[in-house]
């Protein structure tokens, strides 16, 4: 596999083995030899083929089993979901389960269903439960603990059924959205309450503890709620949940009541998952798709899958005999919008969705037919006896392929894992293989990176690049204008009929987003982890469309995000004192930022770490500044962004740069360090010291963007329209496949 900067970048930063002073000491062969071996055990036959499976680019297993796997760690599970007992014995056991889990690298799902509403009678005290919102906070407080001694924060997700006491409080609880940063929610809707809905009718909350009906509440005005709540941030999402159950492959053995931190995975109490992705876009070849490389790589990855149910270590043992018992593993794709752009059809068409459908189908019957066959080699699944496998009612109508007769074959043969396939979210992984996300629309086509010394690097989609070439109308200076638009649907240069093929996820309607998700869940096992991505202008009843919509094409759950949503939530209350305080028209509003500033990057040497500190001027002058510290993390991290903003926002406003410098300069910390001569007395020191400089410099020189084409061939990268910002390195965000992703340096959270 061909590795791209930006590839080595983030192997660097995440998966290749440092010694005891972090020095890196593996390479791309050495990482996949080391995982091939330790999941084919002693068998030298697999060991040859993982590798060659891994090393062609067409697979690659979830980033636990890349991290893991062959290290003291070898925890190699990626999803699981707990319990949650009322009982407060039983809560805190699951605190200290999840922690477990989160400290080896895994996510994890709750349902809070279980536990009684609040005021509810506790016998056994003779008082009354604070309810679950109060236990969801301890939860939030667990995880935050245990991200600060760890290499990555903890992701969880957070079920509630609609029919619970508390769903309001639920579905409002993220409308602050500093609160419960740990966590996704989704509310779990019944087939009852959608029913209720179409009907404009009421339903019951049922207590959980007494199982008796305690209010009853207008479905159409829950429902809006939930409407409302994500247009203004994005949370909650909806699972449906009586769906997932529809599908729930051991009803035997448990209700489904949750899913893993992005909604693709639903499990049952203290079950697991593996997972792993096929690249499909590296499966072109000789201007088509390659059935028969799709065939070889489904079939050997769904061998290493299993393998790597048996050679991974479980953080608790309930969890081993859960995951042992069911052997679930998830099959995914990534590289679909890049296939589309190759086979020269838009996401947005009919002729994308039949074929979406087709590959899916295509995966999952070879992935069963293996499993099947895998299964009379080494036996079932422990639960195979009374699954829907084993009474024939794995749910498959006959279309490219004769599901009626596996069906046959596998009540009779068994199969070895109860779970075939899954589409996840590929954050990092597709970035190493250098193609699109999951089965997302590609955000962007062009990327201007911002690095270190005050130059630019621009990033282009390949693809794009191609044919942009091909047709003799490739520039610098035009990829700079559709990175500056975010799509290249409105720029007059380019011919009709690229801008027909390359749309991207804002040139798509929510419609064609969900007819997209609703293709894949066809013939998906669990479920596809997508956003659906609306513009900043899209109303509510966009949004109560999308989720009805979803609903009705069989979708297992939708999660939407309003572009810059919750970052314009707080401007939206400053735009309503504006209107009715008489005060506030007399504050000064910062101008606008423009889409490319340029400035100079200083080091400074501060008690907490190297201080670099980039100042970037408009053509009014200082417009904004960034700090990025040698050592990120803690509270060090959190106040630097503070210092940042809050002085761009006042450089915005005009207001004198000398009083900014007054109001930082000398302000001291326990930790002063010398620099150059000077005592930095603390951070906040070390910004009013470099806005001096920044003064005293007679200008700040643009670079322009190099171009050299070795700035252009590399990982495509994307512009956001919103303004959150990656953590690690302080580039723009995107939010996809339920998770947030920076492309600059491969941080991600879930």
């Amino acid at each position: 596999m061909i590795l791209t900067e930006n590839a080595l970048t983030v192997l660097e930063r995440r998966y290749f083995k440092k010694d005891n002073e972090g020095n890196i000491i593996e390479n791309w062969e050495a990482l996949i030899t080391r995982v091939a071996n330790n999941i084919a055990g002693d068998n030298d036959d697999k060991k040859e083929r993982y590798f060659k499976l891994l090393d062609s680019g067409y697979f690659l297993p979830n980033s636990p089993t890349l991290m893991n796997a062959g290290n003291d760690l070898q925890q190699l599970s990626a999803c699981f979901v707990l319990p949650i007992e009322d009982t407060m014995e039983g809560i805190f056991e699951t605190i200290r389960d999840a922690a477990l889990i989160h400290k080896s690298g895994g996510g994890t799902g709750f349902s809070f269903s279980r536990l009684r509403e609040a005021n509810a009678r506790v016998r056994s005290t003779n008082g009354v439960s604070s309810g679950p919102l109060s236990f969801l906070n301890v939860f939030n407080a667990a995880t935050d603990a245990v991200k600060q001694g760890g290499t990555r924060r903890g992701a969880n997700m957070a079920i509630l059924r609609v029919d619970h006491p508390e769903i309001i409080e639920f579905i409002k609880s993220k409308e602050d959205t500093t609160k419960l940063t740990n966590f996704n929610m989704s509310v779990a809707i019944t087939e009852q309450f959608m029913n209720a809905v179409n009907q404009g009718a009421d339903y019951e909350l049922i207590s959980p503890h007494t199982k008796e009906v305690v209010k009853t509440l207008n479905a159409r005005d829950v429902f809006s709620l939930i409407v409302e709540m994500a247009h203004k941030n994005g949370e909650p999402g909806i699972v449906f949940i009586d769906r997932i159950n529809e599908f729930n492959p051991t009803p035997h053995i448990g209700e489904i009541e949750s899913t893993n931190p992005c909604g693709e995975q639903p499990l049952l109490p203290n079950e697991a998952c593996n997972l792993g992705s096929l690249d499909l876009a590296a499966m072109f070849k000789d201007e088509k798709f390659d059935w028969e490389i799709l065939k070889y790589s489904v079939i050997e990855s769904v061998n290493f899958l299993d393998d790597v149910i048996e050679h991974s270590k479980y953080p608790l043992p309930k969890i081993e005999e859960m995951v042992k018992g069911n052997r679930k593993i998830g099959l995914g794709i990534m590289g679909w919008a890049d296939l589309l752009y190759l086979l020269k059809l838009p996401y947005n068409s009919e002729e994308a969705v039949e074929l979406a459908e087709d590959i899916m189908e295509f995966i999952d019957f070879h992935s069963k037919t293996r499993s099947m066959e895998l299964a009379m080699e080494k036996g079932s699944f422990p639960n195979f006896k009374n699954s829907i496998y084993d009474s024939k009612k794995l749910i498959r109508k006959d279309n490219k392929f004769n599901w009626n007769e596996l069906r046959e074959n596998i009540s009779k043969n068994g199969l070895r894992n109860a779970t075939l396939t899954t589409i996840a979210p590929t954050g990092t992984i597709s970035m190493i293989a250098n193609t699109s996300g999951g089965v997302e629309p590609q955000f962007s086509l062009v990327y201007i990176k911002h690095v270190m010394d005050g130059d630019k690097l621009l990033y282009v989609n390949p693809h794009l690049e191609k044919v942009f070439i091909d047709y003799g109308i490739y520039s610098s200076e035009l990829m700079e204008k559709i990175a500056e638009e975010g799509s290249v649907q409105h720029i007059d240069e380019v011919p009709d009929e690229i801008k027909k093929i390359f749309v991207v996820s804002h040139d798509i309607s929510p419609e064609w987003h969900l007819r997209m998700q609703a293709a894949f869940q066809k013939y998906t096992d669990n479920a596809v982890s997508k956003t659906i991505n609306f513009t900043q202008n899209a109303t509510k009843e966009d949004i109560h469309i999308a989720y009805e919509l979803a609903y009705s094409l069989g979708c297992k759950g939708v999660t939407v995000y309003r572009d810059g949503s919750r970052e314009n939530q707080v401007l939206n209350v400053g735009n309503t004192l504006n209107d009715n305080s008489s005060t506030q028209e007399q504050r000064v509003d910062p101008r606008k930022r423009p889409e490319i500033t340029s400035g100079t990057t200083q080091r400074m040497e501060t008690g907490c770490g190297h201080l670099y500190i980039t100042i970037n001027s408009d053509e009014t002058g200082p417009c904004e500044i960034f700090t990025q510290m040698g050592k990120v993390g803690g509270c060090a991290s959190a106040q630097l962004e503070a210092i940042a903003r809050l002085t761009s926002l006042c450089l915005r406003s005009n207001m004198n740069v000398d009083s900014i410098i007054r109001q930082l300069q000398g302000i001291r910390c326990p930790s002063p360090m010398w620099h150059h001569g000077e005592v930095i007395s603390s951070c906040a020191d070390g910004v009013a010291r470099s806005l001096k400089t920044f003064l005293n410099m007679e200008s700040a020189p643009v670079n322009p963007i190099p171009e050299n084409k070795q700035s252009v061939n590399l990982q495509t990268v994307k512009t956001i329209t919103s303004h959150q910002t990656c953590p690690d390195c302080g580039s723009s965000i995107e939010h996809a496949e339920g998770c947030l992703k920076c492309y600059s340096c491969g941080w991600s959270k879930c």
